[in-house]
């Protein structure tokens, strides 16, 4: 059961890259990114999840040394809060490069852009 997460998350990165690498149109491959970034975060909280354990917050100082070996890391938790907020960024950055090219184009088809190759 606990794997449930780990392959959603390979399942989602799997289909994120084949969306990029296969499409054609620079939105739908954004849309690819996004998915992939959501699959890579998705592994790291399953990774980082521990049975029977609970969330990191001390109430009683005496019980300090039983509860250490029943909270679960809040690293992974807050590199994943870290990582959706610069996906989101790359996301938006990305979104923008967009319009501008379908302004300068007339077009979001990547075959049409020739201007930088060889």
């Amino acid at each position: 059961m606990e794997y449930i997460g780990l392959i959603t998350g390979f399942i989602l990165v799997i289909l994120g890259i084949w969306g990029f690498l296969t499409q054609k149109n620079i939105l739908k491959m954004i849309i690819g990114f996004t998915i992939s970034d959501t699959g890579i975060n998705v592994i790291i909280v399953s990774i980082s999840y521990l049975k029977n354990r609970t969330a990191p917050i001390l109430n009683r100082p005496d019980l300090l040394t039983d509860t250490v070996n029943k909270i679960t890391d809040p690293v992974p938790q807050a590199l994943v809060l870290t990582a959706i907020v610069i996906g989101v960024g790359v996301t938006a950055l990305m979104l923008s490069y967009a319009l501008r090219l379908y302004q300068e184009k007339n077009t979001l088809d990547i075959n049409n852009f020739k201007d930088l190759k060889w």
